[in-house]
C-alpha cells in the first residue's frame, strides 16, 4: 500500500462499480464484506458508474444477484447525473437521446421531452445497439444548433468477448462530422463527483473515492479533493501509475484491502 498525506477520517465513501466490485460479471473478493462493513458502521456510501444503460433498480438488482446488497437509492449512474445537469441548465427542455432504459429514464424524470423535433439537446449515452441512422440524425440536429452533451467519455467498454465501443468513441464519430464537441458530464468531470458528494451527504475532506482507473476514477476524486484509492483489480497496472502526473493517496491491490479503513 502506498499512503501519501494525512487526512481527516473517511465518514463518507464513493466508489467505482466496475473493476472495483465486479468484474466481468463476477464479484471481486471482499467486494461483498466491504459493503457489509460500511452498513454495519452507518458510513454513508455511493457507488458510482459511467454506465448509462441500466436505471439504479436495474443495477442494484444485477448486483444483489451477485451477493452485493447495494440499495438503489446508494447508486448513481452519468445517467442520472448527466439529467440532474440538464434540469438545472434548461429546466423542462427537450432532447433527442441515443441510449438506453437508465438514460431515458432519468430524463424524463427529470421532466425531459424525448424528441427528434427540434430538441434543445442531442444525449449521447452507452447502448450495446448503435444505430448508425441515430447517430446520422443527432449530426444534422447538431448542425441544425441543437447542443451536444455526452454521458461519459469512456471510448471503450467492457464484455466478456473483449472490447465494446462506447460513448466516448461514437462521440468522436458525431465531432468528427460536425466540428462540434461534447460536454461529457460524467466521470472525470468533477461535476459527477460534486453532485454524488450532494446526494450522499458528504464532504470533500472526509469522503474517498475507489476507482481502478486513473484517468477517470483517481483524476476525478482529485479535482473534487477527495481521498483517493486505486485498486489494481481493473484497468490501471500498477507499474503505471508513475505515468501520470497526479498521484492516488493509496494503492492497494484489491477492494478487500479497503476493509481495514473502514472505522468502527
Amino acid at each position: 500500500m502506498i499512503g501519501m498525506s494525512e487526512r481527516k477520517p473517511i465518514e463518507s465513501w464513493l466508489s467505482d462499480m466496475d473493476g472495483v466490485l465486479v468484474h466481468e460479471g463476477q464479484p471481486i473478493p471482499g467486494a461483498d464484506e466491504f459493503v457489509r462493513r460500511l452498513s454495519a458502521a452507518g458510513r454513508p456510501f455511493l457507488v458510482l458508474t459511467n454506465n448509462s444503460i441500466y436505471t439504479r433498480r436495474d443495477l442494484s438488482a444485477r448486483l444483489a444477484a451477485l451477493g452485493l446488497e447495494v440499495p438503489a437509492e446508494a447508486i448513481w449512474t452519468s445517467a442520472l447525473a448527466t439529467a440532474r445537469f440538464l434540469a438545472d441548465q434548461r429546466p423542462e427542455g427537450s432532447a433527442y437521446v441515443i441510449g438506453e432504459a437508465g438514460l431515458t429514464t432519468a430524463l424524463h424524470e427529470a421532466g425531459y421531452v424525448l424528441t427528434d423535433l427540434r430538441p434543445d439537446y442531442v444525449v449521447l449515452g452507452e447502448t450495446r445497439t448503435y444505430s448508425f441512422s441515430q447517430i446520422t440524425r443527432a449530426i444534422r440536429l447538431i448542425e441544425k444548433g441543437a447542443r451536444f452533451i455526452a454521458t461519459n467519455p469512456d471510448p471503450v467498454g467492457p464484455s466478456t468477448e473483449g472490447a465494446l465501443p462506447a460513448t466516448g468513441a461514437v462521440a468522436a464519430m458525431i465531432t468528427k462530422a460536425t466540428g462540434v464537441q461534447p460536454y461529457f458530464v460524467g466521470k472525470p468531470n468533477p461535476l459527477m463527483m460534486r453532485t454524488a458528494l450532494n446526494v450522499v451527504g458528504g464532504h470533500s475532506e472526509s469522503t474517498a473515492m475507489i476507482g481502478d482507473r486513473m484517468d477517470t476514477d483517481v483524476v476525478a476524486g482529485v479535482e473534487a479533493g477527495l481521498e483517493t484509492i486505486l485498486v489494481l483489480s481493473g484497468v490501471t497496472r500498477a507499474q503505471e501509475v508513475e505515468r501520470f502526473p497526479f498521484r492516488p493517496t493509496h494503492v492497494v491491490d484489491s477492494i478487500a484491502d479497503v476493509i481495514p479503513m473502514i472505522g468502527a
